[in-house]
């Protein structure tokens, strides 16, 4: 797999004036960003996930999407990691995808909060196709060797939430909202998995309730550290009580 370069260049806390706002560095749509993936990449990964449905994230998977997009089994060696390959692909694509309707959460550029959840929603609603596989995604995504770059992704997307939701400024307390964002964000997909609810309403109603019970802590920086922090023992608790340790 091509190593993806970040697009996202965290500003330094230093950098910041304590007592002027500053701007945030860490993304940035003034330049053209490389493809994460190159054709062939992108041909037999594309391919690949339409079999995940029938096959899961699963070798044979990845080997009828070679197939299909006309190369030789062998093919499959373009990917050292396996299946993860298909996850992460999921991912990055699904995470580059919000750019392209960012138009529509401007039309309310004073609540960053409900830019967030319409973000958040956007992207759960990606997994509809495969929810029914995505505790096998996230099995992989929770191995120690891929445990690392699923984080990171997983960081990227909560700035992409952040900045295309219209947050720009860097205050005290960001590193932890963007921590407690990524908690929300992967518990409501964890809770997705068993939602059987129509059209996964139970699902945005508990992302809802989460969003909501971060809105009322900030502004306090030690409560939303410990809030930040439930969030994520929450969310490893959920994926243990699923089989996932971490």
């Amino acid at each position: 797999m091509v190593n993806l370069k970040p697009c996202h260049a965290a500003l330094k806390p230093s950098s910041c004036v304590k007592s002027k706002p500053c701007r945030r560095l860490y993304h940035s749509y003034e330049h053209e960003r490389p493809p994460p993936f190159v054709p062939a990449e992108s041909r037999i990964l594309s391919a690949a996930l339409s079999h995940v449905p029938t096959h899961g994230f699963a070798t044979a998977a990845l080997t009828q999407g070679a197939r299909d997009a006309g190369y030789l089994d062998v093919s499959t060696n373009l990917f050292p990691t396996g299946p993860f390959s298909i996850v992460n692909y999921h991912l990055v694509t699904q995470r580059l995808a919000l750019a392209k309707d960012a138009p529509s959460t401007n039309n309310n550029p004073n609540n960053i909060s409900e830019n967030i959840r319409t973000l958040a929603l956007r992207r759960l609603h990606a997994n509809k196709p495969i929810i029914h596989r995505w505790q096998e995604a996230l099995s992989l995504m929770t191995t120690p060797t891929h445990l690392p770059t699923s984080l990171r992704e997983l960081a990227l997307l909560s700035d992409e939430f952040l900045f295309l939701a219209g947050s720009t400024d860097v205050t005290s307390t960001w590193y932890t909202n963007r921590a407690g964002l990524a908690a929300i964000y992967a518990s409501a997909e964890l809770y997705m998995t068993t939602d059987m609810s129509k059209d996964f309403v139970e699902t945005e109603e508990f992302l809802t309730r989460r969003l909501e019970e971060g809105e009322k802590i900030k502004g306090l920086v030690g409560s939303v550290g410990a809030w930040a922090g439930m969030q994520a023992s929450g969310l490893v608790d959920g994926l243990r009580s699923k089989g996932i340790w971490i």
